[in-house]
């Protein structure tokens, strides 16, 4: 239970996010918001960072249900992130049916996005940027990206990440890090690497055979006179969630040790500020921060989370910005003597019918969009379902995608990678061309369909979980559970490897999976070389196209324990 300090702090927090003074709450009583109030700010300190992160290749605005089970474990247990709905609204002191309520949590998510509308889109991220630049000084504002930018859209994925590329660096990003940048191949990456305007930093990242740095790990820039340090960290286990073969010879992890020696170098070379610019993972930057001395402020990536207050492990400040263009992160840093004072936060949501889009980027997006856009706008089918993927079992898209895959593939059992990426769709929309990509643009999209047997189904659950729901932040790999169609199953996250998973049914006739049996599975995303069968995206087009109107039923085939 929250003391009355805790809950007074949080209130405050929530009132922070947009501005003081309660305007956002009388503009919501108008069912409107304004750009003013969504910008307010005092002031504080000599420098200013703006972070963005997990955009995933979307230039427009979106709508994307935050997840109703978002679970921890171990100390992270019932702690934020993994506080989710009205949990969410009373640890913050927020109103249910707010624009606070609509932008963070699933609450009501249908109703309130009918009100409110989408959030994201470049040109209202540009906006947004440019007031803060105008209000603080060109040089005195350092724009950072988190990754996982240059994936997630179908023009993305055409452009293998070059109109990602030209739309941050017109943006004004100073720097970045990555994890969904490296599917596109070591190859490509380097020569997108070597032809970006800014450093692409991560320190972790190493060749195979001399253990030797393949990119920056540290930039400096002084922005009001504080000379500021960003310490570069990629997904730490880009070869096991991703395809080996893209990235054969360069090492990840989370190198513990080489973070330490980073900040160490940094504040040896005078850095007055050092920011870990992180696509760890909440969890594991949670663990990092506590290990690892001299890191005033975390810029946490990955895993999609967005807070609207830091998270403050020791001195170091754990700054969560949420996911595809949602949110930009405001920061002022107050720095005295050569060490960070004080810092103040605004987590900014981007309400894109309050916001005025920015003139130069939207006709970049448009330049960008218009050799597609008749093909993204074909319509496919309508929706009667709320379609969204973020959650850690299940999501309706994941849902729409295995039933296509059993149908399509004649299979009897389809599995789903538990992907954090791709937007969502209200009851009554349209699904169009744009939207499937939204869920499956990738660089290896092929559908298998693959004989396993009951115990290897097992097996990939347990194996999926444990890198889940490890009570170690440092053995979580991320995502979320793979997603399962015609098959049921109990899971006690509570309990070790090889014991999570339980009651597995095969959805059909309603009878235990038989361990020996083999099944027909369709499946995609598959991390192996020299997969076969057609892309995902064409599965689930045809699927769509052969229904017309999509209604799913509730998915109560997951059965969970040990929360």
């Amino acid at each position: 239970m929250l003391t009355k300090r805790e809950f007074l702090q949080a209130s405050v927090a929530a009132a922070a996010i947009f501005g003081a003074g309660g305007k956002l709450a009388s503009a919501a009583a108008r069912q409107s918001i304004s750009q003013d109030d969504l910008l307010a700010f005092d002031a504080v300190g000599q420098a200013t960072i703006l972070h963005a992160t997990d955009i995933h290749g979307h230039l427009l605005p979106v709508y994307f249900r935050e997840p109703s089970i978002n679970l921890g474990v171990g100390e992270a247990k019932g702690q934020p992130p993994h506080v989710v709905g009205k949990d969410f609204l009373g640890l913050y002191g927020m109103e249910a049916g707010t624009p606070e309520a609509y932008a963070l949590t699933p609450e009501d998510f249908t109703g309130l996005a009918k009100t409110y509308g989408k959030l994201g889109g470049l040109d209202r991220m540009a906006t947004i940027v440019k007031a803060v630049r105008a209000e603080r000084g060109d040089s005195n504002v350092l724009l950072l990206d988190g990754g996982d930018t240059w994936q997630g859209s179908y023009t993305a994925m055409k452009t293998e990440g070059a109109d990602m590329i030209e739309a941050m660096t017109a943006l004004g990003v100073e720097a970045m890090t990555g994890h969904w940048e490296f599917t596109y191949g070591a190859e490509k990456v380097q020569e997108h690497v070597d032809d970006l305007e800014f450093p692409f930093l991560a320190g972790n990242v190493v060749d195979t055979e001399w253990e030797e740095p393949v990119f920056e790990s540290t930039k400096f820039f002084e922005k009001g006179g504080v000379k500021i340090a960003v310490v570069g960290q990629a997904f730490p286990y880009t070869p096991v969630a991703n395809p080996r073969y893209m990235i054969p010879t360069w090492s990840f992890g989370i190198r513990e040790d080489a973070v330490r020696k980073h900040v160490e170098a940094a504040q040896a070379e005078g850095a007055e500020v050092v920011v870990l610019l992180s696509h760890n993972g909440f969890d594991v930057d949670r663990k990092l921060a506590a290990n690892v001395d001299g890191i005033d402020i975390i810029l946490t990536g990955h895993t999609h989370d967005a807070l609207p207050r830091p998270l403050m492990v020791g001195k170091t400040a754990l700054i969560a910005t949420g996911s595809h263009g949602k949110f930009i992160a405001r920061l002022d840093l107050d720095v005295a003597n050569g060490r960070l004072k004080g810092f103040k936060h605004k987590l900014i949501p981007i309400f894109s019918d309050a916001i005025a889009p920015d003139a130069d980027m939207a006709a970049l997006i448009k330049k960008i969009r218009a050799p597609h856009a008749d093909y993204l706008a074909q319509e496919l089918g309508r929706t009667e379902s709320l379609l969204y993927r973020r959650g850690n079992f299940n999501g309706s898209f994941d849902d729409l995608i295995c039933e296509a895959l059993m149908e399509q593939r004649d299979a009897e059992i389809a599995l789903s990678p538990g992907f954090r990426w791709g937007t969502s769709l209200l009851p009554g929309q349209a699904i169009t061309v744009e939207d499937v990509f939204n869920e499956t643009a990738m660089t290896y999209p092929e559908a298998y369909r693959l004989e396993f047997t009951g115990e290897r189904l097992k097996e990939i659950l347990e194996d999926v979980a444990d890198n889940l729901f490890n009570p170690d932040p440092y053995y979580q790999q991320g995502g979320d559970m793979v997603r399962v169609g015609g098959l049921g199953y109990s899971i006690d996250i509570s309990k070790p490897i090889g014991q999570r998973i339980s009651d597995l049914t095969y959805l059909r006739d309603g009878t235990p999976l038989d361990a020996k049996r083999s099944y027909t599975v369709a499946g995609w995303a598959s991390v192996n070389p020299d997969v076969e069968g057609p892309p995902i995206w064409d599965v689930v087009m045809d699927h769509i196209k052969a229904k017309g109107v999509i209604n799913l039923p509730e998915n109560n085939s997951i059965r969970v324990r040990g929360a």
